[in-house]
């Protein structure tokens, strides 16, 4: 299976000592798969993050935003973008969270779940394109190995 087109490098580049770096390798494997994700989902008006949190919202957890940010790593204004641009759209609705009165929750729509559902397969395509060149198996390494670095406190 041929590499994305966004995956190839000049010879004399690739042999280069940054190539020996973990946190290059692990931050050019994120905007290749990024790219192709962002792709994906922009059939459905989506991008990474906006899909992020809509899956989020569309589990049990009933995150507040703040959960969201801590959770997804972004700076709290950039959820409530996210937020504000999903519910424009009639994706997403905060509630009140019932344990914090001062807080809110955000919660998928019917719409936002029906919508997740097909960005899901869309995104998974693309992440199969991204990994193609992995077996079965050292895809499951490397899930468990940056499950691992992610949450280093489970």
């Amino acid at each position: 299976m041929p590499k994305p087109a966004d995956a190839v490098a000049p010879a004399g580049l690739r042999e280069s000592a940054l190539t020996d770096d973990v946190s290059f390798l692990l931050a050019r494997a994120n905007a290749i798969a990024l790219a192709a994700g962002n792709a994906a989902l922009a059939v459905h008006g989506l991008k990474a993050r906006s899909y992020s949190v809509l899956v989020l919202a569309s589990g049990d957890a009933r995150p507040s935003q703040r959960e969201l940010a801590e959770f997804l790593r972004l700076d709290p204004s950039q959820v409530v973008s996210l937020v504000d641009e999903l519910q424009s759209r009639g994706l997403v609705e905060r509630l009140p969270d019932p344990s914090d009165r001062r807080a809110n929750v955000v919660v998928a729509t019917e719409a936002g779940r029906a919508l997740v559902a097909a960005a899901r397969e869309s995104a998974r395509a693309a992440e199969e394109r991204v990994h193609a060149q992995l077996t079965a198996s050292e895809r499951a390494a490397l899930t468990a190995l940056l499950r691992t670095l992610a949450f280093p406190e489970d």
